[in-house]
């Protein structure tokens, strides 16, 4: 090959995707970012919910939780509903950042551009809301399995067993009974964190121009917009996170359904009780959004996946 030839090459745009090439490559860069930064969290969350179910005996913070944890059930207890925690939240990131993708460029295109643009926000909120949406639909059945199994250890041994004797025994609505505080606590919480994520990350590239920047500092960008948006929407869905743990903890009475449950939980918590296990919660979504971000982004980058449309500038 020729020098000249070699220069067209070298200097070719990446192959710009588009519709199921593109969307496909979103969602399975999502699955991947909150399937592995869920999974490695596990133990942390296994802490979080036992302080949410019991604070009475669980009331030594977080670090105090984990030798609770590991002196009364041994290490194992750590990864308690592991298998839920990554399948459930491998579905979720697919429909979530795929769907993101998907309804931010919808938005582009029934709005046009220039008013995409100048309502950015708005389209961030609508478009993470919606994703969110279908992706709670895949997540609860998981969900409930996993915060049954690590609110009772005896429940069953895994994933699967305990999938099948929840559907066996109580039925598919059992999987179900947490959909309305699950949307209550991700909902709120996506929204914020993709919204609080594109503004700090627009906030950076306004002073710096993103083209110029290094992969490594570029990441560096994801990982910091990502804690600070995973900060800010712990504290936004906390409540509905500690009502979602305790809905799922055990089956409702007979003829009770989940409206009066929730409201009777509600009462129960308080506002102040609402917010128990914050501490542990501010650590584990701050850490594992700053993973999401910087994981999706570099997945994407190694996908080819450059076809998204920005609307920050």
């Amino acid at each position: 090959m020729s020098k000249a030839v070699e220069a067209v090459v070298s200097n070719k745009k990446p192959e710009q995707l588009s519709g199921l090439q593109l969307y496909s490559r979103f969602a399975f860069a999502g699955a991947v970012c909150c399937g592995v930064t869920h999974g490695a969290l596990t133990p942390v969350d296994v802490v979080k919910t036992r302080i949410q179910l019991d604070p009475v005996t669980y009331n030594r913070g977080l670090v105090g939780g984990f030798k609770q944890v590991v002196q009364n059930e041994g290490a194992g207890a750590l990864l308690t509903g592991f298998g839920p925690t990554c399948a459930g939240y491998f579905l979720q990131g697919a429909f979530k950042f795929g769907g993101y993708e998907l309804f931010k460029q919808q938005s582009i295109n029934i709005l046009g551009y220039d008013t995409a643009r100048q309502n950015r926000t708005a389209v961030y909120l609508a478009s993470s809301a919606l994703a969110e949406f279908f992706a709670d639909i895949a997540l609860c059945p998981l969900e409930a399995t996993r915060i049954r199994l690590v609110s009772q250890p005896e429940f069953a041994s895994g994933l699967l067993s305990g999938f099948g004797k929840i559907l066996k025994n109580e039925g598919v609505g059992a999987f179900y009974s947490g959909f309305g505080p699950i949307l209550f606590k991700q909902v709120p919480y996506t929204m914020a964190k993709f919204v609080v994520y594109e503004k700090v990350a627009e906030t950076v590239y306004s002073h710096w121009d993103k083209k110029s920047m290094s992969d490594g500092a570029q990441t560096t960008v994801n990982l910091g917009s990502g804690l600070i948006a995973g900060f800010a929407a712990a504290i936004v869905s906390q409540p509905a996170d500690t009502m979602l743990s305790k809905i799922n903890k055990t089956k409702g009475l007979p003829g009770e359904g989940t409206t009066s449950r929730l409201v009777k939980i509600a009462k129960e918590l308080g506002f102040r009780g609402s917010y128990t296990g914050i501490g542990a919660r501010l650590f584990m979504v701050g850490t594992l959004t700053a993973g999401q971000f910087a994981i999706y982004g570099d997945i994407k980058k190694a996908l080819g996946a450059v076809g998204g449309v920005e609307i920050s500038k």
